[in-house]
């Protein structure tokens, strides 16, 4: 079997044939072309905006403005892994303005947050906002301690 150039025909299915509107009754599609009766659709460039309801007062003018609603302000936390201590001399107490010093922060803040990653080799008194338990432990295991300030109490130089 020999396979002619007039053999070839696309998959079924794969090719779509165009809805041709407005030529008359007996093509299904004439006198309104498929665009209904009366109203805002029958028109050329018909389209309504997102949330328009026909003029009716639309769904989010109708439900009252609840703003800021049960919104608790979160605090933006800076943390610090304990590897990062090592630069501070050897018993210098270490608080968010000591850390800002030593160029470890960028910016002064009130809720500091001292992690465990890393080896601590310094003896550091160390006061923050939070101290987690494996930090906690690396500190005092190289001598030093740990205080926890509050977020209301000043942070002592």
């Amino acid at each position: 079997m020999t396979l002619n150039l007039t053999d070839l025909q696309p998959v079924p299915g794969s090719r779509k044939v165009r809805k041709r509107v407005g030529r008359g009754r007996g093509s299904g599609h004439g006198k309104t072309s498929t665009r209904g009766a009366n109203g805002q659709g029958q028109r050329s460039g018909e389209g309504k905006r997102f949330g328009f309801e026909g003029g009716q007062t639309p769904l989010y003018r109708r439900l009252p403005k609840i703003h800021n609603f049960d919104q608790v302000p979160g605090r933006d936390w800076v943390e610090v892994n304990v590897g990062a201590l090592n630069v501070l001399s050897p018993n210098s107490d270490v608080t968010p303005d000591s850390l800002l010093e030593a160029k470890l922060l960028r910016k002064p803040t009130d809720s500091l947050r001292i992690l465990g990653n890393g080896e601590l080799k310094v003896a550091l008194k160390v006061k923050a906002h939070h101290v987690s338990a494996g930090a906690r432990g690396k500190i005092e295991a190289a001598g030093g301690s740990v205080d926890i300030i509050g977020p209301g109490q000043k942070k002592e130089k």
